[in-house]
C-alpha cells in the first residue's frame, strides 16, 4: 500500500519472506477460535504471528529534476574592451583558466600609486612604532633619563622647570675614553678595517696604550710633501693623566702613522632634551660633577607630565597605524578592481554559453549584469526532493538514494543525500524542505532529465520483528500463553500482555530490541491487508507510508526508532 503525502511518498518494506508452517498456522487458529468463544462475544476471530526475525528497510520516495553539480554565468565587475576571449562552446574549461581580459591600462597608474603612497606609510609607521617604544623604555618609572655617557660640567635645569623638546638640560664631558685622529698614507689606510686594534705611543713618554679603530676616512688629504693620506681614528682607554694636550704616533700591524694626533676627550658636548611634550621636573636625580652613563636618570618628572609625555609618543604611532591601515586598503581595493580586468573560470567544467567574443565592449552599472558566458560543471549532478514535515527528521546526509530516470526505464542509478536544507516552504498546510541528493554515477544522465529518488531511511538486518498490529497501546504485546483461561481487559484469553522496548518500524512490522523472544506467538489486530497477508505462508510483504503512530492498533505508538 502506498499512501501520498504532499508531493511524496514513503514506501516501508519488509525485506524478507514471512513463511510458517500451514499445520502450525492452522493449529494456531484452531485454538484461538476457542479461546475467543470463552473471552466472551464480540472478540471476533484471533490472529496471530510468529515473532521472526527478518531484514526490515524503511523509504521516502520523491521526484525531482537533473542539475549539473555547479553552474555559473560569468559577468564583468569592469568595464571596457575585451582584448581576449580565447575560449569556445563546449570546451572543458578549469577552476582558475583565464576566460577574458579587459583593458586596464587605466587602473595601472591607480594602482602604482597606492602601492608607493602604502611603502611611505609603512616607513612612517615603523618609525613612530620605534619611537613610542622606545619612550616607553626611556620614560619608565617617572624619569628622564642621559643620553650621553660622561661627567655634568653645567647643569641648566631644577626642580619645577618645565622641560620642551631641545631645552638645555647639562654640558657633558668624558675623558674616561679618548679618541685620537692620525693620519695614515693612503693605500696603507685602505688596508685598515674598523676594530683594528693599534699601538698608540705618546709623544712625550714614549709609552705605548692600545687603541681601536673606530672610523676610517675615506676622503684623500695632501700632507706637505705631497703625501696622500687618510685620517684614521682611534678609542683609547684614559690610564689617568692623559689630557688633550697630548700628542702620539699611531701604528697598526707594519704601518705607522705620517704624523701625529692630538688627544681630546670622546664627549665634550651639551646635552639636550628630546621630548615630544613639555614635562615638569619633580625633583633632580643628578648634580653637577657627577658621572652619568648612558641611560641613567637626570630628573623626575610629574606623574601627569610624564603619562602625556608616553600618550604624546602613542598617538603619534596610532595615527601612523591609520594611516598605514587606510593604505593598505587603498591598494587592496584597487588591486581587486585591477583583478577585475582578468576574469577566470570560477568552476571547472563545460561551456555551455558564449556571449562576449574579443573586441566587445563591455559596460557595467546598468539595470542588470550582462552574462558573459555559462559553466555546467558535468563531473556530477544532482537532483532535489521536496521532504514535508513530518518525515525531514528521518533523513540525514549520507543516506543511499536508490534513483529511476523516465528517460531510462528499467534502468537504475543510485545516489547519497548530501544536504538538508532547512530553508523550508510552506504550502497546503504542510511545510516541505529540500532535500539535495548527489547521484554517484552521472552515466547519460542529462540536466532537466526527471527522475524518482527513494531514500533508504534506516535499515535493521536480522532484526526480531512482529506485525505492526501486534503491537499495542504502552508499547506492549500479547503472548501467547496457554494457562491463561480468561480475558483481562482487552487481553483475550490464552495470551498474556508483555512490555517491550520497539526500535525501527514501518508500516508491516516493529523491530523488537527486548521483551519477547524469537519464536513466541503474539495476537495481531487486523489492521491492513499486508498485516494480514503475513498469515499466508510464503508471501513477500510490502507497505505503504506510515506517520508517527498511523497504522498501530488502540492509538499505540513506539518507543522509540532504531538504536
Amino acid at each position: 500500500m502506498e499512501m501520498l503525502k504532499g508531493k511524496h511518498k514513503r514506501k516501508v518494506i519488509g525485506g524478507a519472506v514471512l513463511v510458517l508452517a500451514f499445520s502450525v498456522i492452522a493449529t494456531v487458529m484452531v485454538k484461538g477460535a476457542g479461546q475467543s468463544k470463552s473471552a466472551g462475544a464480540g472478540a471476533g476471530k484471533e490472529q496471530t504471528a510468529v515473532v521472526e526475525r527478518r531484514s526490515i528497510v524503511s523509504k521516502l520516495s520523491s521526484s525531482g529534476t537533473i542539475a549539473p553539480k555547479d553552474t555559473y554565468s560569468i559577468t564583468s565587475l569592469a568595464s571596457g574592451e575585451v582584448i581576449s576571449a580565447e575560449f569556445e562552446e563546449g570546451d572543458q574549461v578549469e577552476k582558475g583558466q583565464v576566460l577574458y581580459v579587459i583593458d586596464a591600462s587605466s587602473m595601472e597608474s591607480q594602482l602604482q600609486s597606492a602601492r608607493n603612497s602604502l611603502e611611505r606609510a609603512k616607513t612612517a609607521y615603523e618609525l613612530a612604532a620605534e619611537d613610542y617604544q622606545e619612550a616607553v623604555n626611556k620614560y619608565s618609572g617617572n624619569v628622564y633619563k642621559s643620553t650621553e655617557s660622561g661627567y655634568i660640567k653645567t647643569l641648566y635645569i631644577k626642580a619645577g622647570d618645565k622641560v620642551s623638546a631641545n631645552t638645555k638640560i647639562a654640558d657633558i664631558y668624558n675623558d674616561k675614553v679618548m679618541k685620537i685622529r692620525v693620519p695614515f698614507l693612503s693605500t696603507e689606510a685602505a688596508m685598515i678595517g674598523v676594530g683594528s686594534q693599534g699601538s698608540v705611543i705618546l709623544s712625550e713618554t714614549g709609552e705605548p696604550l692600545s687603541g681601536t679603530v673606530t672610523a676610517v676616512s675615506n676622503m684623500e688629504e695632501a700632507l706637505t710633501g705631497g703625501r696622500l693620506v687618510r685620517y684614521v681614528t682611534l678609542q683609547v682607554e684614559n690610564p689617568g693623566g692623559l689630557m688633550a694636550t697630548h700628542s702620539a704616533l699611531v701604528q697598526i700591524g707594519e704601518w705607522t702613522s705620517s704624523a701625529e694626533g692630538t688627544f681630546e676627550a670622546s664627549v665634550d658636548t651639551v646635552m639636550s632634551a628630546d621630548v615630544a611634550s613639555t614635562v615638569e621636573i619633580e625633583s633632580m636625580v643628578v648634580n653637577e660633577g657627577d658621572y652619568v652613563g648612558k641611560g641613567s636618570a637626570i630628573f623626575r618628572m610629574t606623574s601627569k607630565t610624564a603619562e602625556g609625555l608616553i600618550r604624546a609618543y602613542k598617538d603619534s604611532m596610532d595615527k601612523a597605524q591609520e594611516n598605514l591601515e587606510s593604505a593598505q586598503s587603498k591598494v587592496d581595493s584597487t588591486e581587486d578592481s585591477y583583478e577585475n580586468y582578468t576574469i577566470t573560470a570560477p568552476i571547472s567544467g563545460t561551456v555551455i554559453t558564449k556571449n562576449v567574443k574579443a573586441g566587445d565592449k563591455i559596460t557595467t552599472g546598468g539595470s542588470g549584469a550582462t552574462t558573459l558566458a555559462a559553466i555546467y560543471d558535468l563531473s556530477g549532478v544532482t537532483f532535489e526532493m521536496s521532504v514535508d514535515e513530518l518525515d525531514v527528521q528521518s533523513v540525514k546526509a549520507g543516506q543511499t538514494v536508490q534513483i529511476q530516470a523516465d528517460a531510462f526505464e528499467g534502468e537504475e542509478f543510485t545516489g547519497k543525500v548530501t544536504n538538508v536544507s532547512l530553508a523550508g516552504s510552506y504550502s497546503n498546510g504542510v511545510t516541505n524542505y529540500p532535500v539535495t541528493v548527489t547521484l554517484d554515477e552521472v552515466k547519460n544522465l542529462l540536466p532537466g532529465m526527471n527522475v524518482d529518488g527513494t531514500i533508504i531511511l534506516e535499515e535493521a538486518e536480522d532484526a526480531l520483528v512482529v506485525p505492526v498490529g501486534a503491537l499495542m497501546r504502552g508499547n506492549k504485546v500479547y503472548v501467547k500463553d496457554d494457562t491463561v483461561t480468561e480475558s483481562q481487559g482487552a487481553v483475550p484469553a490464552g495470551f498474556r500482555a508483555v512490555e517491550v522496548e520497539t526500535g525501527l518500524m514501518n508500516d508491516d512490522y516493529v523491530e523488537i530490541l527486548s521483551g519477547v523472544s524469537e519464536g513466541e506467538i503474539v495476537y495481531v489486530t487486523e489492521v491492513s491487508n499486508s498485516s494480514n497477508a503475513m498469515m499466508m505462508p510464503g508471501m513477500n510483504m510490502q507497505g505503504g507510508g506510515m506517520q508517527g503512530g498511523g497504522g498501530m492498533p488502540n492509538g499505540g505508538a513506539p518507543s522509540g526508532g532504531r538504536r
